[in-house]
């Protein structure tokens, strides 16, 4: 099956997605009163925002269980393929990922999922490959954790291979893997137009290879623009090796107020005097046993980042401040960035003013006529 036209696949220089708002508090681990609440209607709302500004994609986190603290940290969270299914029905342009475990949901299941949201929303929805890595949610589900970071992406793989066979097949087939023994399947409708755009985000040597090997678009966490323009690199000569072509994505949060002195005032009081340390220590402590996405002292060196969102980039400052650093991930590489905000709906329409026209005039974005 070949390849949509998807919106996220448009020739902008820098694409950009809002990432999280499926879960209470999105990406930020703060107490303030005003951190998101994951509202469908708040989720409508902020979709129709992107919809109507150009924004290419919203991305969910697929989340189980949260991380405890006073606000137990995305402890309430909107499921990911009924989530996208109806943020597609609302929205016009816009591409809405699904976030599917590999472990937790069977890829019969899932192939029939995800085309019948694709066709209800005519070839915009993409889908977010996640092999795995929180134990909690292993034990909620009864599943063993694999000791073995390999062992999660051959699953992953298989399952994968199995969707994507369910979606190109003519007709019932048997499949006898190592996972999974299934006879007779066959799945239609299949995706409206062509295989979805994929997602993975990864860290780890087994994930990367997942990831070129399969996915349009690697998310990986940056420390410095500047220091990621090698590990871009690599990830476009990994994939090319492969004879593909696998664009890298990063994650930030943003705090965007009219100086700079408002704005780091702003992240202090979230972020800091009203972070909620303890679910920033669970998160920090289960993303070190088990995940490979951060190495081992950046999680020490950003205990602060990870209150702010989630670990990832801070974009903090003024509109052109903003502006300029996102560029910067443009001159490293990078296909695109994810936003986040302590409050998405209430922030983003200051951003979508003073921020997308600065991008638009440095070329890095087309004005949007959608």
């Amino acid at each position: 099956m070949g390849h949509k036209q998807s919106p996220i696949l448009n020739d902008n220089k820098l694409k950009l997605g809002f990432f999280s708002p499926n879960c209470s508090s999105g990406m930020a681990v703060t107490k303030v009163e005003e951190r998101w609440v994951n509202s469908w209607d708040n989720n409508i709302e902020l979709a129709k925002l992107g919809d109507e500004a150009g924004i290419e994609f919203i991305l969910p986190i697929a989340r189980w269980i949260g991380y405890g603290g006073e606000t137990d940290f995305h402890g309430s969270v909107l499921e990911t393929v009924t989530w996208a299914t109806g943020l597609l029905a609302h929205t016009k342009n816009i591409n809405v990922f699904a976030t599917v475990h590999t472990a937790f949901i069977h890829p019969v299941v899932a192939a029939k999922q995800l085309a019948t949201a694709d066709q209800l929303s005519h070839g915009r929805l993409g889908l977010n490959i996640v092999a795995g890595w929180n134990k909690p949610e292993y034990d909620a589900f009864g599943i063993d954790l694999p000791e073995a970071h390999s062992d999660r992406y051959e699953l992953a793989q298989e399952w994968f291979e199995v969707v994507q066979k369910i979606w190109d097949h003519d007709g019932p087939f048997d499949w006898k893997g190592k996972f999974y023994n299934l006879k007779g399947i066959y799945g239609y409708p299949r995706p409206y137009d062509g295989k979805p755009p994929i997602m993975n985000a990864a860290g780890s040597q087994e994930g990367r290879q997942f990831a070129t090997r399969n996915a349009d678009f690697l998310f990986c966490i940056s420390v410095d623009p500047d220091q990621s323009k090698q590990e871009v690199i690599d990830i476009h000569d990994q994939a090319t090796a492969q004879g593909r072509n696998t664009g890298a994505f990063t994650l930030t949060h943003v705090v965007c107020r009219p100086n700079k002195k408002e704005a780091e005032e702003y992240l202090d009081h979230y972020a800091n005097q009203n972070a909620d340390w303890e679910a920033v220590d669970n998160l920090m402590e289960l993303q070190g046993m088990h995940a490979q996405s951060f190495p081992a002292e950046a999680l020490q060196m950003f205990r602060g980042r990870f209150a702010a969102g989630h670990g990832t980039y801070p974009l903090v400052g003024d509109p052109d401040t903003i502006a300029k650093e996102l560029a910067r991930f443009t001159e490293a590489g990078f296909a695109g960035c994810t936003l986040s905000f302590v409050d998405y709906a209430k922030e983003f329409p200051y951003f979508r003013d003073e921020v997308l026209p600065r991008l638009e005039k440095m070329g890095l974005r087309q004005p949007f006529n959608g």
